[in-house]
């Protein structure tokens, strides 16, 4: 049997040669645990890096922190892209509209297609994003409450008509 060997029947067909008497399963049980452990080379996910790249720099520990350090350090596109969407953080946490349009100007500059389409997103309502971005006022509340109704409604579908649903959406209050 070589050193490293992670493949539980191949294992398993071994051992029970030299008499062991167990089945498959605790053999692949035992094995488990060795085999969610990563490698220390082994590149994180893309999820993983997304939300690296979206959590606060304070927020993340140190040794998250340094990896994100060396994946940016790998991919010049990746570095610009964390680079914006922190400013954008910052624009939306301290409330900056104003420095919208300098930031729309610096993405634009980049090559990075995916930015540039949210970018035109942003464009078709710009005086709506930047006045959300300014503002201090928020319709949050409001979406939630609507997001609420709609949940009870889905949960009554076919059930009942306006009567009730207006019952339960006073009563929910």
């Amino acid at each position: 049997m070589g050193r490293g060997l992670h493949d539980a029947w191949t294992l398993w067909k071994e051992i029970q040669s030299h008499g062991y008497g167990g089945g498959y399963g605790a053999v692949r049980a035992y094995l488990r645990p060795f085999r969610d452990t990563a490698p220390e080379g082994r590149p994180p996910s893309p999820r993983t890096v997304a939300g690296w790249i979206l959590t606060h720099p304070d927020s993340l520990p140190e040794k998250e922190r340094l990896k994100l350090k060396s994946v940016l350090a790998h991919c010049p596109e990746l570095d610009a892209l964390a680079g914006h969407v922190r400013s954008l953080g910052q624009m939306l946490t301290q409330l900056q509209g104003e420095r919208l349009p300098e930031w729309i100007a610096a993405v634009r500059a980049d090559d990075l297609p995916s930015m540039h389409t949210f970018i035109s997103g942003l464009e078709r309502g710009l005086s709506a994003v930047t006045a959300g971005l300014t503002l201090p006022w928020s319709s949050g509340i409001v979406e939630g409450h609507v997001n609420r109704i709609k949940m009870i409604k889905r949960q009554m579908y076919g059930r009942a008509g306006f009567k009730l649903l207006r019952k339960r959406v006073l009563l929910a209050s």
